[in-house]
């Protein structure tokens, strides 16, 4: 099912009671934030805020906050279903005589979807702002977080176009507003806005930039999708076929650029590349820590178009799960099959929520030969954005990627700490806060696969001398029983710990010091406790060390693989507790983001004045 904009899923979502409204009035700043997060984490509906202070535009969130409704809105029963939608895209036959090539028919036309069509007018410019009429503090831009440096705009889509070659790009970077017609522009410096500014810049001359901000879902989504570079595909080329229509696009008012008809806003403008970087941030970002300030490009807003009646959409990202999580669980279920097209023996994969997309990918295999396992995750770190993915561990085909409990069991059970771990180094994400450098550091490869006989006895050799303890025994020679002590250790610091029966040690510690962590770990590894584990996971003094989400989340994105993981006899050691300067450690650690006490107390205080049940309190 298609649907021709926003308005059209809202009122789909509303008729089964997916959307609730709130009339009385509500703060963009932070109480929006706090009481779409409990939703989201409870699985509870959109909500359509029809009174948002100081602005006259009604703001709707959470739309695509389940996997059902993430479905719903590509158009699909399921979002599996987009795997088989793109797997019978480009399974073309050139074989089979007639019929076969007969056959591509219906696969052809579903690709000329791929093309926009141009109209004369728009529903998103029957309202044009010029000159003075622009302000942006007039729509219901959040505040997210207590340390954010202002309000973000969290859902724009971004059109550019290549100075050169004229090529589109529809990208989703955060938007931090300066003042009324002045925003930041968060592009990395591996975006694809970024090489469109820098050939501006090479060309002496301004970019010319839109910002849509609705539009249907199904484009919505294409912006957030890892497109590879195929001349011919960009967004919209992705959302015309997944929405099955050609995709209405209409010229800007102001810039010469195409931009969707069917969008609630524009704003118009341009990025000049010979202005200074203004200081953007902090952000609480999809990671669930704050990203520190930086320098970004500005954006000048000269021209903002709008329908007569537009609602403003929006999301907020921080400590998962949260609504990324499904539209990321898209692009796994949309790209599998381009991925086995390269890497035929991936039976499937998965990016875990607590795991931010990035920090940790989960990958089945068909296995036929030794050292398949590495093959598979180095060719991963090839292939697109994938290449900066920290964690990858590779199961055997029979395991399901997205059973979060049964992987790690997996993890304990058949990789042995040194003979079966590797790490490597390469590009990381810029908003990894804990790697080696901006942009770059380790990463680490666990085979968990079931072993050939090859792949089994070179880890007597692989380890130190502390081999002799029980844990380190039992590894060397491959017989391992997972178990919880009844006694453990303490350790000045620790302030809780936790084991569980299938071989993990959660130890919380308050770092004060250079060290430390590894200190506890080579205390930890001797002790007794230890001959049941075979991973001791460290974590701050903020972690819940008996909630498996909550330590893994804190371990991914808290740890540099090549410095961070480390053999300590039988144990593969993560140290997820903050980094401190003494260690080396030159850069900001950033916070984990927390709402406010006062905005937690209010929110709870007017419950039952926003019509909510009580349930998703």
């Amino acid at each position: 099912m298609a649907f021709p904009d926003l308005r059209s899923f809202m009122e789909l979502l509303e008729s089964r009671g997916e959307v609730l409204r709130i009339d009385v009035p509500v703060s963009r700043d932070l109480e929006i934030t706090e009481i779409a997060d409990r939703l989201v984490k409870k699985g509870g509906p959109a909500v359509l805020f029809e009174n948002v202070v100081g602005s006259d535009f009604p703001l709707v969130i959470g739309l695509v906050g389940t996997r059902e409704r993430t479905a719903l809105s590509l158009g699909v029963n399921d979002l599996d279903d987009l795997a088989a939608k793109v797997k019978a895209l480009i399974d073309l036959k050139g074989s089979g005589g007639v019929a076969g090539l007969l056959g591509n028919v219906n696969k052809l036309r579903d690709a000329a979807h791929l093309l926009p069509r141009r109209v004369r007018s728009a529903p998103v410019q029957e309202v044009v702002w010029r000159g003075d009429e622009v302000d942006l503090d007039k729509l219901p831009i959040l505040k997210c977080w207590p340390l954010d440096g202002g309000p973000f705009v969290t859902l724009p889509l971004v059109i550019t176009k290549d100075p050169d070659t004229g090529e589109r790009n529809i990208g989703m970077y955060r938007m931090q507003v300066m003042d009324k017609t002045t925003t930041g522009m968060h592009w990395q410096r591996h975006k694809t806005g970024t090489k469109h500014l820098e050939k501006a810049r090479r060309l002496g001359q301004r970019l010319p930039v839109a910002v849509a901000i609705g539009g249907d879902p199904a484009l919505i989504y294409a912006a957030t999708a890892p497109l590879p570079p195929i001349p011919g595909l960009d967004e919209l080329a992705l959302a015309g076929y997944l929405r099955g229509q050609r995709y209405p696009v209409v010229k800007g008012v102001t810039v010469d650029l195409d931009v969707p008809a069917n969008a609630e806003f524009i704003l118009e403008g341009y990025v000049d590349p010979a202005e200074d970087w203004a200081v953007e941030g902090p952000f609480g970002d999809h990671t669930g820590f704050y990203t520190l300030p930086d320098l970004y490009p500005r954006f000048h807003v000269t021209a903002i178009t709008m329908r007569r009646d537009p609602v403003y959409p929006a999301t907020i990202v921080g400590r998962p799960p949260m609504e990324d999580a499904y539209l990321i669980e898209a692009s796994e279920r949309l790209f599998l099959p381009a991925a086995q097209l390269i890497i035929p023996e991936i039976t499937d994969y998965h990016m875990p929520p607590a795991g931010v997309a990035h920090n940790l990918v989960v990958v089945g295999i068909k296995k036929g030969y030794p050292g398949q396992a590495y093959k598979v995750a180095n060719g991963l770190f090839g292939l697109g954005q994938m290449m900066f993915a920290k964690v990858i561990v590779v199961v055997d085909e029979d395991v399901k990627v997205t059973d979060f409990v049964a992987v790690w069991r997996e993890v304990a059970l058949k990789a042995v700490p040194g003979r079966d771990t590797l790490t490597t180094r390469g590009p990381t994400d810029v908003l990894d806060h804990s790697s080696r450098g901006w942009g770059y550091g380790g990463k680490l490869i666990i085979d968990a696969t079931t072993k050939r006989p090859e792949e089994i006895g070179s880890a007597a050799s692989s380890r130190d001398d502390q081999a002799s303890d029980v844990a380190g025994a039992d590894a060397a020679s491959g017989a391992f029983t997972p178990r919880a002590a009844a006694d453990l250790p303490t350790f000045p610091g620790m302030v809780a710990q936790h084991q569980t029966a299938d071989g993990y040690w959660m130890v919380a510690l308050d770092k004060t010091r250079s060290g430390q962590a590894r200190e506890l770990a080579a205390a930890f590894a001797g002790h007794p406790a230890a001959a049941g584990v075979r991973h001791l996971l460290i974590v701050d003094e903020h972690t819940d060390v008996e909630n498996l989400q909550d330590v893994w989340w804190t371990i991914l994105n808290n740890i540099d693989p090549e410095r961070d993981v480390t053999q300590e006899g039988g144990l593969l050691a993560w140290d997820g507790a903050r980094k401190l300067p003494e260690e080396g450690f030159v850069r900001e650690w950033p916070p984990k983001i927390t709402m406010s006490p006062e905005v937690v107390r209010r929110v709870d205080a007017l419950w039952h004045m926003y019509g909510l049940p009580e349930r998703w309190r």
